[in-house]
């Protein structure tokens, strides 16, 4: 299995582009869950240890359906398929980059989502203008045990998320441990009690969103993936679904750009447009770092060749 390891801000993404298990020709959102449903073996295989890391997000190169498309890709972590990866897109438009499948300019990348734009600007620098994003609920409360009566945003950029602002807990790293435990508790708790989506999509992604020391800085956030680990960068769907609720509180304009900072401090610049069904259309511009080009081996004799499942 031939595959391309990037990090955007500090968070990983294994680009496969040879090797995985065939899901057809249909719809991206069919094959995501042929994904899901039929191959969790081989993308946990990937993403698990000792083969892969913590963190890490797969990027399944696949045929597009809309031609017009560069290319078509299935996001998954280690727990889940994703229906949309901001941190993704950005480090596999870098891979394309590198592998000369585009050049320098706009491009569009087909996910299950829905179609995504993407601005190469540089060998490293990428604008993502993602799908339209949308707040569901404002200040809903969730009971969540042993922390009490938690007050957040429900909202949907790409994935799906409940976003807390203030913290209540500093975002520092330091208190990774900390932010880690409450946002597991407060994903259970919003699931349990039927908190999410129009159509009942349960919570994916937990944000805690606080202030920054460093001048020019918007916010610092720490946001839960499905997996349990944290973002390392400052998210591209959370801050899709973010700018949403900054927009429908009307603290920011059309085109007012921001820079988010992700808790261990790396950083991606903000603003969104109108969309057409009263949501925005978020642009997130951050940077992607090639670290690998490898090919991935599965041997039969290997006990660990599904990967550490503890």
């Amino acid at each position: 299995m031939h595959v391309i390891d990037s990090h955007t801000g500090g968070e990983p993404t294994r680009v496969i582009l040879d090797g995985a298990p065939d899901l057809g020709t249909g719809a991206l959102s069919e094959r995501a869950r042929m994904l899901a449903e039929d191959h969790e073996g081989f993308y946990r295989s990937v993403m698990l240890e000792p083969r892969g890391q913590p963190a890490m997000v797969g990027a399944l190169l696949v045929e597009p359906v809309d031609k017009t498309c560069v290319a078509g890709v299935i996001f998954f972590d280690v727990d889940a398929v994703l229906g949309m990866c901001g941190h993704g897109t950005i480090g596999l438009t870098v891979t394309l980059g590198h592998l000369g499948r585009i050049g320098i300019g706009s491009h569009r990348i087909e996910t299950p989502a829905g179609i995504v734009t993407v601005d190469l600007h540089d060998g490293y620098t990428v604008t993502v203008t993602n799908i339209e994003s949308r707040r569901i609920h404002r200040e809903i409360s969730i009971e969540v045990p042993e922390y009490g009566t938690v007050t957040g945003d429900v909202a949907y950029g790409g994935n799906w998320f409940f976003i807390v602002d203030p913290s209540p807990i500093p975002v520092e790293p330091g208190n990774i441990r900390r932010l880690t435990d409450m946002t597991i508790a407060i994903r259970n708790a919003s699931i349990s009690q039927g908190i999410g989506g129009e159509q009942g999509e349960p919570i994916d992604h937990v944000i805690f969103q606080d202030a920054s020391p460093d001048q020019g800085v918007h916010s610092r956030n720490f946001v839960l993936c499905p997996d349990n680990n944290y973002d390392r960068s400052p998210c591209g769907t959370g801050s899709s679904a973010r700018l949403a609720c900054l927009a429908a509180d009307g603290v920011l304009a059309p085109g007012e750009e921001i820079v988010q900072q992700s808790v261990i401090g790396s950083t991606y610049r903000l603003s969104y447009q109108p969309g057409l069904n009263g949501g925005v259309i978020p642009s997130i511009t951050g940077q992607a770092f090639i670290m690998a080009e490898a090919t991935l081996i599965f041997d039969k004799a290997d006990p660990f060749k599904a990967g550490i499942a503890l």
